[in-house]
């Protein structure tokens, strides 16, 4: 299973924040600095009592699992690498005490191009991660992965399918070094992984945390004179 696809239901979307009790600028500090930072649902409950704005914590639970995938299909509709140097790796997310896997791709410069959560570490996982990202990316000048005999059947059916050259996949533990050091954000972000319920809960939450892990990395690279405003950048991305 992976991340939940919501592109239908955002294109029907007019207003993003229509019926709910609390306005805009409130729910997108709550989801913003939850994604954002490493807090609980309590923390973000704790920020916006000292602003005056009372809200329970499960309130806070359903925005999370409401926008983090609708953050996820806008990201996607403006994401952009200059770079056709790519690296693929996956690593683990506790959801119910099992262990599933989060499947990442980065270019060269660290950007995030994709991101998939299964349920497990196999052929059928990595070619369908694989797949999509070549689908809605294009084909890479170089791609770097691990040695992992699941990723490297996929690797051999993509080429197959004739989405990558040959020539063009390497594997490589010290090339991958650039993915695995970003995997350390979110396994840090989401030390309280544990509490995953489901592995749908926990697609929608990581999609929130990986969005906005996406969009800071941009933004350092840019060289923003003004720095990283979580709740700023969200605004953006839901009026692009």
């Amino acid at each position: 299973m992976g991340i939940i696809s919501l592109e239908g239901e955002v294109d029907m979307m007019k207003n993003y924040f229509k019926g709910r009790h609390f306005q805009q600028d409130i729910i997108l500090v709550a989801v913003g600095y939850y994604f954002r930072f490493n807090l609980s649902y309590r923390d973000a409950v704790e920020i916006l009592r000292d602003r005056g704005i009372t809200v329970h914590h499960t309130t806070i639970m359903r925005w999370v699992h409401h926008y983090g995938p609708i953050f996820q299909v806008l990201w996607r509709r403006h994401k952009h690498s200059a770079s056709q140097s790519w690296r693929v790796d996956e690593t683990y997310i506790k959801v119910k005490g099992q262990w599933c896997y989060l499947y990442r791709a980065i270019d060269n410069q660290g950007l995030t191009l994709e991101f998939e959560l299964r349920k497990h570490r196999d052929y059928q996982s990595a070619y369908h991660f694989l797949k999509r990202l070549f689908t809605t990316d294009g084909r890479p000048h170089c791609l770097v992965t691990d040695q992992y005999s699941g990723t490297l059947k996929a690797i051999k059916q993509v080429i197959k399918d004739g989405l990558l050259e040959k020539a063009n996949h390497q594997c490589s533990k010290y090339r991958n070094n650039l993915i695995e050091q970003d995997h350390r954000f979110i396994k840090r972000h989401r030390v309280r992984s544990a509490g995953f319920q489901t592995i749908r809960t926990a697609a929608k939450t990581l999609a929130g945390v990986e969005v906005v892990h996406a969009i800071r990395k941009e933004t350092r690279r840019n060289g923003s004179f003004f720095g990283f405003s979580v709740t700023a950048e969200l605004k953006q991305l839901l009026i692009a």
